[in-house]
């Protein structure tokens, strides 16, 4: 296992060190939206003494932007999805202006998919609480809470150090560009939305629309592939999921996701920040890859110190290794997805 190992980080360094060579070559670029419903919402007078007018949004849909590389057929799709308090852009250019995985992945003949989560950035969000207390029609009590994390909270969340300002020696985290980073962080209005997260439901029925995708999640959205599998499993065929807590899940639960390929990937310094989350979120999905492995399915913990990777963050799709860890991960759909597709077409 530890040949193993070296093997891939050698060629996963040498595979990034050129990635940058040659000009970025696409079939096809563009973007839509996933899901929605309409509803009936009374909006307030544009205007001192207008009077209110009665019609219909669409709320709860996902915004998706793609970008196709020549002979993208050959492999399966791949889609992306952020975290807390940021979007999609967490996955294109790295705060100190390195390639992101979005374009890495493009490079690797990859179509990518990048999803805003419902009620974030361009997917939008359901005003209708906020007009209806502004209103008087409803109290500000009923106003739910929007989470907007501190550049101080970030830090340490995010493990780049073990006090604000204070990075970790071996830091994999571009530090230097930290307020870079801060300016991605938006507010989060999760808590707008219905249960269960429309989200879960977009992303397996992106899966469907795109005839099979691999779903990545990080951080608040890592959970988000499984969650997804758990109503519709059909078009999804590997389920990545970066830094979260695993929940407990039924025996039943484990079967239906035990029936698609799983990664689970945690980055450094898991217990070395105060009041830090991530050992016990650690723990939580080892457990949970065992589950899956006892109910015979395919499930793997990358564990990147482990593997002799150290020093990485939360955000390790922007540390400076970013590309030898997507290229752990390229390497895993090549031996987990791509070698069952290959099958299925002899």
């Amino acid at each position: 296992m530890k040949l193993f190992a070296t093997v891939l980080l050698v060629s996963a360094f040498a595979g990034s060190m050129c990635a940058e060579d040659k000009p970025l070559v696409l079939a096809s670029q563009g973007s839509f939206f996933v899901g929605g419903e309409s509803k009936t919402i009374t909006s307030p007078g544009r205007g001192p003494g207008a009077p209110s007018t009665q019609g219909e949004i669409t709320i709860n849909q996902m915004y998706v932007q793609f970008q196709t590389p020549p002979r993208a057929a050959q492999h399966v799709p791949v889609v992306m999805v952020h975290g807390c308090c940021l979007s999609s852009k967490t996955w294109e250019t790295t705060p100190d202006g390195r390639m992101g995985w979005n374009e890495y992945f493009v490079r690797k003949g990859r179509s990518v998919y990048l999803a805003d989560q419902v009620s974030r950035a361009r997917s939008g969000f359901d005003p209708a609480t906020f007009n209806a207390v502004r209103a008087g029609a409803k109290p500000p009590s009923e106003l739910p809470p929007i989470l907007d994390a501190t550049h101080q909270t970030a830090w340490a969340i995010f493990r780049f150090g073990p006090s604000f300002n204070k990075p970790f020696p071996d830091e994999q985290f571009p530090v230097d560009a930290a307020d870079e980073l801060y300016k991605q962080m938006i507010p989060d209005l999760n808590t707008t939305l219905p249960s269960p997260n429309p989200t879960w439901k977009n992303m397996a029925a992106l899966a469907v629309q795109l005839k099979g995708a691999v779903l990545i999640g990080h951080s608040e959205s890592g959970f988000f592939p499984e969650q997804a599998a758990l109503i519709d499993p059909s078009g999804i065929k590997a389920n990545i999921s970066i830094e979260m807590p695993c929940p407990d899940l039924t025996p039943a639960q484990i079967t239906t996701l035990a029936k698609i390929p799983t990664l689970m990937v945690f980055g450094d310094h898991l217990s070395d920040v105060p009041n830090s989350i991530w050992g016990n979120a650690f723990e939580s999905c080892k457990k949970f890859v065992d589950q899956v492995k006892a109910a015979g399915g395919d499930a793997e913990m990358m564990h990147l110190p482990a593997m002799g990777l150290k020093g990485n963050s939360h955000m390790l799709m922007q540390d400076k290794n970013n590309l030898q860890i997507a290229d752990l991960i390229v390497s895993w759909i090549d031996q987990h997805v791509e070698t069952q597709k290959s099958a299925r077409r002899r």
